[in-house]
């Protein structure tokens, strides 16, 4: 008798109301997408780098049309490496390769991490913005903040204490946050962006430019006491922007498209903001997120990696003075995140989708 080995799914697949009725009767199809966004996460980024080069690297080329590229912090990068050339699988895996090779040393200064931002930034973008702004298919859009009050100073003093006015007012309602922070959103100015309005924050819309491409893509990442803060963004009201994910962590956003907002994720869960990370009661807004098909790696998936997770910021901490033992951790994990692609491809490809995809819901 041969015996059968059943390894278990990769991938999580859950979607909105209307999204999870569409693949039901008609499956996923690339033409169905319109939308991508990209949360905040750091190097979860990397766990998930094989989805986003099946997915950008094949199932998508298949249907080129228009689609709005929408990401906070590291959700930006990647969709500017995307977004850089004609073989964004090729620009993804340099996106990996360079996050993973990056070295800190204990007690690094704030300063220190942003130059060798900028140095990672440029090494993977420069001399190609321009292909980023003309994209035949691709429209860019990064979230930023601007910070109010002690979130716009640098000083660790300050800083630490409007980080804790901030901690505070969240925990009394998100609402609270609009006194310390402004949304804006660096889009392309080719398209408007994929959101409806925006009233829960004071937001902005500014037009994307080869001036300010990459000050918003270092600031979309620029957490607060990690990195300093970018000052007057060009085209963007005066002040100091932070990293996106403070207020849209995991984009819970109105979403305005024709079809499908395909995103691929780090979590089956929707954090609003990066102070919500700790409130399991905050969750992303059911009722907007009905065209949404989220994938993620399943928690089976995840307890066979390195450390049974996705990398993290916390890996350079618990990997000190070990810098060889966290990049070949990283290294697992990017390996193996082709996992998740392939998946993914045999999913969509095969129909199967139908039968694994299981509603988006705050239960989960």
């Amino acid at each position: 008798m041969t015996a059968n080995f059943h390894r278990a799914p990769a991938l999580t697949i859950l979607a909105g109301r209307r999204a999870i009725q569409r693949i039901r009767e008609e499956g996923l199809r690339p033409e169905d997408v319109h939308v991508i966004p990209g949360a905040a996460g750091g190097p979860k980024a990397l766990g998930i780098s094989g989805l986003d080069r099946a997915i950008f690297g094949d199932w998508l080329l298949r249907a080129p049309q228009q689609r709005a590229l929408i990401g906070s912090s590291i959700g930006s990068w990647r969709f500017a490496a995307v977004a850089s050339g004609d073989d964004p699988g090729a620009q993804l895996a340099q996106l990996a390769q360079l996050y993973t090779s990056q070295r800190f040393a204990k007690g690094v200064s704030a300063a220190e991490v942003t130059r060798k931002s900028r140095i990672f930034l440029d090494t993977l973008l420069a001399g190609r913005e321009d292909a980023i702004l003309k994209h035949p298919h691709y429209r860019l859009n990064i979230l930023v903040v601007r910070s109010r009050g002690r979130l716009a100073e640098d000083a660790r003093g300050a800083l630490t204490l409007g980080l804790m006015q901030a901690i505070s007012a969240n925990m009394v309602g998100r609402r609270h946050l609009g006194r310390f922070m402004e949304r804006a959103i660096i889009h392309d100015s080719r398209h408007q962006t994929p959101v409806d309005k925006l009233v829960d924050f004071p937001s902005h819309a500014v037009a994307l430019t080869r001036d300010n491409l990459m000050p918003a893509l270092l600031a979309s990442a620029s957490i607060p006491m990690v990195m300093t803060g970018v000052r007057d963004i060009p085209g963007a009201p005066a002040g100091v922007y932070r990293d996106g994910g403070l207020l849209d962590y995991h984009l819970d956003l109105p979403y305005r498209q024709p079809g499908i907002v395909l995103y691929p994720h780090f979590t089956d869960r929707i954090v609003p903001g990066w102070f919500d990370k700790a409130l399991p009661w905050r969750r992303g807004d059911v009722g907007r997120l009905q065209d949404v098909v989220l994938v993620a790696p399943s928690r089976a998936y995840l307890a066979g990696l390195p450390d049974r997770k996705l990398p993290d910021r916390k890996d350079f901490e618990r990997y000190l003075n070990d810098d060889a033992g966290r990049e070949k951790a990283w290294q697992v994990a990017v390996a193996e995140s082709q996992r998740l692609g392939d998946e993914f491809l045999e999913l969509v490809d095969s129909g199967r989708i139908a039968e694994v995809v299981q509603p988006l819901g705050p239960a989960r």
